[in-house]
């Protein structure tokens, strides 16, 4: 964790746009490698605008080293129309450039994203990890995060819906006949 100490997290400002656009893009392609199905460089200009209008919204840190982003954190109250008991917050696209990792730098990106969350009046934090992202949801579980929802999802790249293009012999495939 000696390195978080040479590390500032900062509100993102109108010039790191396009350097944390750039470290989003490097996370969506690493995400793939965990099954993600988002584009990358085809998600350049909605991310920017999302980057963009986080800086204007206060809902972005940045974690620097001097003036480079190594790191970046994407926070705000959830506004998803539904009546909650409490007030959600919600984390989104944590990201540690990958040859900074292990050094505490994105335990410090999430401390202060909660902080934010807290004195906005957040009661309860929620944010998402790729199932397949073991480190990921590894990570989360030692700072408290418990799994709260599973999202299912099936490929339905071929006529019967499977995605494997088997047979499905010896499989229960779910029907009742």
């Amino acid at each position: 964790m000696a390195d978080s100490d040479s590390v500032r997290v900062t509100p993102a400002t109108v010039d790191d746009v396009d350097p944390v656009t750039d470290l989003w893009i490097a996370l969506a392609e690493g995400q793939r490698a965990h099954g993600s199905t988002l584009l990358a460089e085809g998600n350049r200009g909605a991310v920017r605008e999302w980057v963009a209008r986080s800086v204007v919204t206060g809902e972005l840190l940045v974690a620097r080293d001097d003036d480079d982003p190594v790191g970046f954190v994407g926070f705000g109250l959830d506004h998803g129309g539904y009546e909650r008991d409490r007030t959600r917050g919600v984390v989104s696209n944590l990201f540690v450039v990958p040859e900074r990792r292990e050094r505490g730098i994105g335990a410090d990106l999430l401390d202060a994203a909660e902080r934010a969350l807290r004195e906005a009046g957040a009661e309860t934090v929620a944010l998402e990890a790729l199932a397949a992202n073991g480190r990921a949801r590894e990570f989360y579980a030692e700072r408290g995060y418990e799994p709260h929802r599973v999202e299912l999802t099936k490929s339905l790249a071929t006529e019967d819906g499977r995605g494997d293009g088997g047979d499905g012999a010896g499989e229960d495939d779910g029907r009742r006949d």
